[in-house]
């Protein structure tokens, strides 16, 4: 990055490295992606019954479930606690329960998580003013 940027959540007033430190992208998604499987395996096997049409489907609320009463609770869904990362508010502490109902629900939606920003945040963090960060 340009001198001008300086590092990633410098405008955020977050540190450059360590706890409290945005996280990176890869660690970010795989968290994503072990939350997914999770979800996924619940409502293949406890949901759906081996039905994998019915559980697509079931997959996607069971992940808006977890992700809404993990974040909203904790900070953390259980792939981002494995990975060191929780999920807070730009103004300082936990992220707000509506917060986090609309982040999960454009999560959801995958083209705003798609397009980043220089801090490497998707624009379903910006837009309610949210940011993964290192634990």
């Amino acid at each position: 990055m340009g001198a001008d940027f300086g590092y990633r959540g410098r405008r955020l007033g977050l540190p450059e490295e360590g706890p409290g430190s945005i996280a990176g992208t890869g660690r970010r998604l795989a968290a994503v992606v072990i939350d997914w499987w999770m979800c996924a395996l619940i409502a293949y096997g406890l949901i759906s019954h081996g039905n994998t049409v019915v559980a697509n489907y079931w997959a996607m609320f069971v992940f808006f479930v977890l992700s809404v009463l993990t974040l909203g609770t904790v900070g953390s869904t259980p792939g981002k606690r494995l990975l060191g990362l929780r999920l807070v508010s730009v103004s300082g502490g936990r992220a707000s329960v509506g917060q986090v109902l609309l982040r999960t629900f454009l999560l959801l939606l995958a083209v705003p998580a798609l397009i980043w920003d220089r801090d490497g945040r998707g624009l379903h963090d910006k837009a309610v003013g949210t940011v993964e960060v290192r634990i």
